[in-house]
Parts: structure tokens; sequence; C-alpha cells
């Protein structure tokens, strides 16, 4: 059985399928006074997908039949919704896309402002535009003068007027052309001083638009929801409205500080981001976080029997009719298809529920804020030691372990790591139950070196010998500790293993770990030792593996 979650559903059509229930409810409702209510979401349980919010509307009502209207509500599964109302009989509802508004709708009125104010602004800034035109006009009038005295001053006029008329001429040329020259310097400097008043201007229309953003990203998606109801006497009180929403989430986060010495430990500071774009903004909202998953598996998965059969390796196999065919077909599809989801039922841990209660109420805007809230720190003591694996890595890496006796579960989210104060790295934490050991690493260790060796067998072939039926390899290990304290090594190699009768390993090692199939993995092997400043350890590892002529390793 899957889950399909609600937002599967267009919403379209829950608000195709209300046009019906709204027509039927408009013949009742023009006999009934309607009264609108202002509504805001007042408590909201968050989950790792999803939400479930609580929202309120206060009404003041006389008694009879009437229809309490809201008309700031955004767009919700309908299915979803659930209404309360002390003192009132709650009848049909009747809910309306604001996409679709209705005939005759005016704009609310605080953004028609916003529009105004914008509109307004853009006047301004027009004006002085045109004021700074208008002075450009007067120097390219200016310019216009100098450019018609330039060509006075070289016309055949000027060349055949006596000495009187061409020394007046000069005079006029150059008097008029320096008036000219100043007028337009003058106007493109008061046109610059003009345009200097667009400045403020330009930020207050920033500003403008930006709350209209604001007011828009605010009331997006928003829709009418209608509720007739019957009040038996004068009532005042508060329509409760419960419903579920996708559009929200959080997920945890840490800071994981670990203090090493001779008393090691280990404060785990817990945290939790939240954001939602229900459509609205939400302010002073008392927040629950839960681990709950309703957007995930809520059912177990189905079986089939499993049929098996024997046969004649050398038969011929007769070809299985068409109808078993596609049932066996039909099998195999529905064993594939159960497989993932297993996986993901495992990774899930439905039905492990903890809440966490936001210490202060929270205010988040639609779709543009992540806020963080603190839950608390754990103090944990762990064991301190320095972790090599040499067939990968050179380095030795510095790990806390520890049991979780806290008392609480810690969800899997991101943190970040600090030794010592100093910041060392970020990595993801898996889910970690109640009394569960872990192994957190705290970066590398400089000075503490791990190098791994094949040796030398024959000419040709490094570190190992074959024949038809036979390997061997064998590596020499080395850790050397370069720096000035002790240092716990715990580090980790590996030899094949076999699960074939025929195939035959034999391993050995100098020292002999002190761990065989470490963490219960098979062939991993852990050697634990004291490796004091300046100090090397090697260790002697190899193996030999033979197997029938007539067969091949793989």
């Amino acid at each position: 059985m899957t889950t399909r979650p609600l937002y599967a559903r267009p919403l379209t059509a829950l608000t195709t399928s209300t046009l019906a229930l709204a027509a039927a409810l408009a013949g009742s409702a023009a006999m009934a006074d309607s009264f609108d209510a202002d509504s805001a979401v007042t408590e909201a349980v968050l989950y790792p997908q999803g939400a479930t919010l609580t929202r309120e509307a206060a009404f003041d009502l006389p008694a009879g039949r009437h229809t309490l209207v809201l008309t700031d509500m955004p767009l919700i599964e309908l299915d979803s919704l659930r209404l309360a109302a002390e003192g009132l009989t709650i009848g049909t509802l009747s809910y309306r896309d604001r996409q679709v508004p209705p005939s005759g709708a005016e704009e609310p009125a605080e953004i028609a402002a916003a529009r105004d104010r914008i509109e307004e602004i853009e006047n301004r800034i027009q004006a002085v535009e045109d004021r700074a035109r208008a002075a450009e006009l007067e120097a390219e009038a200016s310019r216009d003068r100098i450019a018609f005295l330039t060509g006075l001053g070289g016309s055949d006029a000027a060349g055949d007027a006596d000495r009187d008329r061409l020394q007046m001429l000069l005079e006029l040329v150059g008097e008029e052309g320096l008036a000219a020259r100043r007028a337009a310097r003058e106007a493109e400097l008061r046109a610059r001083e003009i345009r200097e008043e667009k400045t403020p201007l330009e930020e207050d229309l920033a500003e403008a638009e930006a709350a209209l953003d604001a007011l828009l990203t605010a009331s997006e998606d928003e829709s009418v929801l209608a509720v007739e109801v019957i009040a038996e006497a004068p009532v005042s009180g508060v329509l409760t409205l419960h419903y579920a929403s996708w559009e929200a989430s959080w997920y945890p986060a840490y800071d994981l500080h670990l203090q090493t010495g001779e008393a090691p430990a280990l404060q785990v500071r817990r945290g939790a981001y939240l954001s939602q774009a229900t459509g609205e903004d939400w302010s002073d909202v008392a927040v629950t976080l839960s681990t709950a998953r309703p957007s995930g598996r809520i059912a177990p998965s189905g079986i089939a029997g499993q049929l098996l059969r024997i046969v004649d390796p050398e038969a011929p196999q007769p070809k299985a009719p068409e109808l078993f065919s596609r049932a066996a077909g039909a099998d195999m599809a529905m064993d594939a298809m159960a497989e993932p989801v297993m996986e993901e039922a495992q990774a899930g841990f439905d039905g492990i529920n903890v809440t966490y209660a936001a210490p202060q109420p929270v205010s988040l805007a639609n779709g543009a804020d992540a806020a963080k809230i603190e839950l608390g720190r754990l103090e944990m003591t762990p064991e301190v030691f320095a972790r090599a694996v040499p067939l990968y890595d050179p380095s030795a890496y510095l790990v806390a372990q520890l049991t979780n006796d806290s008392g609480e579960m810690l969800l899997p989210g991101p943190a970040q790591l600090f030794r010592d104060g100093t910041y060392v790295g970020r990595t993801h934490l898996d889910m970690l139950p109640v009394d569960e050991e872990v192994e957190w690493a705290f970066g590398p260790i400089d000075g503490l070196r791990v190098t791994r060796r094949l040796d030398d067998r024959m000419e040709g072939d490094r570190g190992v010998i074959r024949r038809a039926n036979d390997r061997r390899e064998a590596v020499t290990i080395t850790a050397e500790n370069r720096t000035d304290q002790a240092w716990d090594l715990r580090l980790l190699d590996r030899v094949p293993y076999s699960e074939q009768e025929d195939l035959d390993i034999a391993w050995e090692a100098t020292p002999m770990p002190d761990v065989q199939d470490f963490d219960d993995r098979r062939g991993v092997l852990e050697w634990q030792f004291e490796l004091a400043p300046g100090a090397e350890q090697e260790i002697a590892l190899s193996h030999e593996v033979t197997w029938p002529e007539d067969m091949v390793l793989r």
C-alpha cells in the first residue's frame, strides 16, 4: 500500500470542486448577513516535511444565521481543514481561489496605497527629468549660436568687408561667442544639479517597490473562505481552523565542541532551522517541532509467497504460457518495487516521535526567512584516540567514541566540528538513538603518520607471488609519532575472507590484531597500542589464498 501526499492533487481541482458548493451556498447566503473576519496563524507543528497549522479568527455576531468571510486565507489543502467555534453551529463552507477574483472585487487598500506611492514618486522623478532636459535644451541653443557665429566669421561677407567693418564683426563674434559659451556651460551645470535631485527620489522609489513586493509576497496565493454559521444568541469568540500544509519544514543542526586533554569532554549544542512558504508571513507563532513524518509511509509493505522450482539443467525448458509469463512478470515487478520501499522504511524511523517547543514565538516571512532556534546543550564524556586506515590514507585522525547517555535521541543533520576551540570542519550526523555507541572524527593529527608497503618477493612482481592456483601477499605497516605527546592509536587493515569451502585463505600478523572482524565486518582487523612521542610501530601482515586448479579466482 502506498500513500499519496495531499499535495499530489492539484489545488485547481479543489477550487473546481467547490464551484457547485459555492453556487449552492449563494442562495442561502443571500438571505444571511455577511461578516468579514481577520485571521492569522497562531500555532504550527512543523515536521521534517510539512506542518499542521492552527489559525484563529475573532468574531462578534448577533443571534441568527450568518456568513463569516475570511478574505486573508492562503491556498490550503481543503480536505485537511477542520473548524471549531464555541457558541456557533457551523454549516456549509465555501472556498474560493483569489486567483479567480469575484467580479467587482477591489484590490486590498494597503496594496493600492503602495502602488499609488510608487506612481507618485515616479511622477516626481519625471518632473525632475523634465526640468533637467529643459536646461539641456538651453545649452543646445547656445551651442547653435556658437556654430552660427563661427560660420559668420568665416563667411564671404567677412572677407569682403573693409577694415572697420571687419573689426566690428570680430568684436561681435567674440562677445557673442563668449556669452553663448558661458550660457551653454551654465545650462549644463544647471541640468546636472537638477538631476542630482533624482538620487533621493530613486532611493524612495526602491523602498516603495520593496514595500509593495513585501505586501505581494505576504498576500500571494490568498483565497477566500466563507463559513455559514448559526448563533442561538449574540456571541463573541474565536473561530479556530486546523489544516495541513506541505510548504513548511525543519531540520536539526549541531555544533560539536570536543575538549581534549586528561579529562576529555564533548558538548553537543543543538539547534533547528525552520522555513515556510505557505503563502503568508507568520508573526509571533507558537512553534512545535516534531520528528513525525506524515508525508512518509504509514502502513507496512505487503508480501507474496516465494515459489521455487528445481529442473534438469540438461532438459529443454518449455515456453511458459503468455498468461503465466505476465503473472510472473507482475510478481517480479512487485518484488522489485518492494525492496526500495523497505529501505526507505528503515531510514525513516516511523513511529519515533519527539517534539520540541520553541522557547519564544517565531516570526517567519513567506518564502524568505530561515529561522534558527536553540534546542539546548548536551554534555557527554567521550573516549579520545587516534584512528588510522593506512590502506587508504597516510594520516591518523582524532576520534571521539561515546555512548549517547543523554536520554534523548539525536536526529540526523549537519554538524560543525570544533576541537579545543578551533574549527576543524563539518560533517553529517546519522540518527543516534539513546544508549547507542558512535565514533565522531575531529580531523587529522599532524605529525602522526602511517605507511603501508608491499614487500618484494620476486623480480617483476612487487609483493605478490602467483601460481595457477595460489596467491600470496605480504605488507608492512609502519606508524610514526612525530608529535610531542603520546597517542592511543587504533589501526585498521584487512585480509580477504571466503564463503566457499574450496577457497582456502590463511593469514598471519606480527603482532596479532587486538580485534578480528572489527564492527562485525569480516576480515577487518584492528590493532590497539600506545605510541610514545618519537616512537615507531611496525606490523607485518600476510595472507595466502589457494583454490582448485580448475577454478578461477575472482
